[in-house]
């Protein structure tokens, strides 16, 4: 299959990798051409732009930040839909709002391009390690024709529902890893509040109830202080900002979401923006007087 990749950043760049290892022939563009460099290292055919990609290509995949980059590189001047063959499926991995996808869905169809919204979980180290969950919304059979793609960068691939139903899926997503997170971090924080050794109280929280792979993964990198990116906090405010206003349009409370994506605009306002999700534990540690 030929497949075209827009967006090499954190993500994009190991999920690309991995679709040439998978032996797919590749095209990339990034709006950085050194980003493009590891790729066309490994085999990979470098284009001028988004449209150039979707000229050589039966699939264009793109993974970028939010959605008035993905009209850009799919709907603006030499977007994907310029330089799309009959039949070319779009596939957006990024992360948006559902109500964007499916205008963004609509728009392309009138120009024969078919749009599956494909975002993913796993962070940086699915993302390398091809073991990504992969949520997806839009028609079957295109879901069926880019299937063996998707199990080149991630473990599973669902289709969820129709166009949008993908980015309601990892709205949920976000809902419960952003709250996850937010729970361990409180943990962590008062039982040293409390003088107590947090690492045996994660090991004996793993063996009950409380156990989560949040708890399990994200519980020891804080106890390691490992606040290296896998996935930015200001990535996790912009996705819990995409489920507020979703919420707001559909008329309803979300009241644990919502103080959640507050804690991470003070991340964010704190200067912790670029740091990993579970630096959340540095935030509440400074409003409990124990930096």
């Amino acid at each position: 299959m030929n497949i075209g990749f827009i967006g090499l950043g954190l993500m994009g760049r190991p999920m690309a990798l991995n679709l040439i290892k998978g032996g797919h022939e590749v095209a990339v563009w990034a709006r950085r051409a050194e980003s493009m460099a590891p790729l066309l290292a490994a085999g990979a055919r470098g284009c001028a732009s988004p449209a150039d990609v979707a000229a050589h290509c039966d699939v264009v995949i793109s993974m970028v930040a939010d959605a008035p980059d993905v009209e850009q590189v799919a709907l603006g001047q030499d977007g994907v839909a310029e330089g799309a063959r009959a039949g070319l499926i779009f596939v957006d991995m990024s992360t948006i709002a559902p109500a964007a996808a499916q205008s963004i869905a609509a728009r392309l169809k009138e120009k024969g391009v078919v749009m599956l919204d494909a975002p993913v979980s796993g962070g940086e180290v699915g993302a390398i390690s091809a073991s990504l969950t992969i949520m997806v919304g839009g028609p079957e059979e295109a879901f069926e024709t880019v299937k063996p793609a998707f199990l080149c960068m991630g473990k599973s691939a669902t289709l969820i529902g129709a166009s949008g139903a993908g980015q309601v899926a990892k709205a949920c997503n976000q809902i419960l890893t952003g709250m996850g997170v937010a729970a361990v971090a409180e943990a962590l924080n008062f039982a040293r509040k409390s003088g107590v050794d947090g690492a045996k109280v994660r090991e004996a929280l793993l063996g009950g109830f409380a156990y989560s792979r949040i708890l399990e993964n994200h519980g020891q990198r804080m106890l390691e202080r490992n606040f290296k990116p896998g996935f930015k906090a200001w990535m996790h405010q912009k996705d819990l900002r995409i489920v507020m206003e979703e919420a707001h349009r559909l008329g309803m409370a979300l009241p644990g979401s919502a103080a959640t994506a507050q804690m991470f605009n003070a991340m964010v306002g704190n200067g912790m923006g670029e740091d990993d999700s579970i630096a959340m534990l540095k935030l509440l540690e400074r409003m409990s007087g124990q930096e």
